[in-house]
């Protein structure tokens, strides 16, 4: 949905189509980039993106699949592009796991592999050098520097070629949020909001001996009332697993 659709839902649901609005598209459009400013801090949909690896990655330069720069809110999580036990044809640079690829040796009763024993030897050892790297340094640990917009990540040994990175985007505009569900909580921002403004704009002078009175405290009460739900149930719904920016 683009802000005309926005204004247009807004409209429809505070004057049925029949009456005017004090607010024109100009104030309708600060109003819901208000309500996407507020509302942004909540979203928690992620995007995928693989990349070349480095220790330190400038995202601002990273491109999705549709060559269009990535606008990143918050880093969830790193994945290697290609695991340890990658046997794909497409990729040689994965590392087999020794134990994988003799497991039927172990479950034999029968028969055995020349130096056999050797080779156990040396997987054991092989798995306490990566028990100790794991202990002195984490593997895919990773720091996200917002303010320069910079991904540091840790590697312990066998640099990978490429890098998945999930993340949360940045929504600078309406029509970039496609989650139907944060498109219903923005309405519902952007029309609570448009109440409270209209109820202000109404209550600022009151009429006494009036044969019609405005119904701008209703109004203000309602949006009030209306942004406080609203409010409590994204923070009650905070996916804290999630930095929150």
């Amino acid at each position: 949905m683009d802000k005309s659709a926005y204004r247009d839902e807004i409209r429809l649901k505070l004057t049925g189509g029949l009456l005017e609005m004090e607010l024109d598209d100009s104030s309708l459009d600060k109003v819901i980039d208000a309500a996407l400013r507020e509302i942004q801090r909540y979203i928690c949909s992620t995007k995928i993106v693989t990349i070349p690896y480095s220790r330190c990655i400038d995202l601002s330069t990273v491109k999705d699949s549709q060559g269009q720069n990535i606008k990143v809110s918050s880093v969830a999580r790193i994945y290697r592009t290609s695991g340890y036990l990658d046997t794909t044809t497409e990729n040689y640079g994965g590392m087999v796991d020794p134990m994988y690829v003799a497991q039927w040796q172990l479950l034999s009763g029968t028969g055995n592999l020349y130096n056999f024993q050797d080779y156990s030897s040396n997987y054991i050892a092989w798995n306490t050098l990566l028990q100790i790297r794991n202990t002195t340094s984490t593997d895919l640990a990773f720091r996200y520097d917002k303010a320069s917009n910079k991904l540091y990540i840790n590697i312990v040994s066998d640099l990978p070629e490429h890098i998945t990175i999930e993340y949360v985007p940045r929504y600078d505009n309406v029509n970039e949020i496609t989650s139907d569900y944060w498109i219903d909580m923005l309405m519902r921002m952007c029309v609570a909001l448009t109440k409270v403004t209209l109820g202000r704009i109404r209550s600022r002078y009151t009429q006494s001996n009036a044969l019609w009175v405005q119904d701008g405290q209703q109004i203000l009460d309602e949006g009030n009332a209306e942004l406080a739900e609203i409010r409590q149930h994204l923070e009650q719904n905070t996916q804290l697993v999630y930095p929150l920016d």
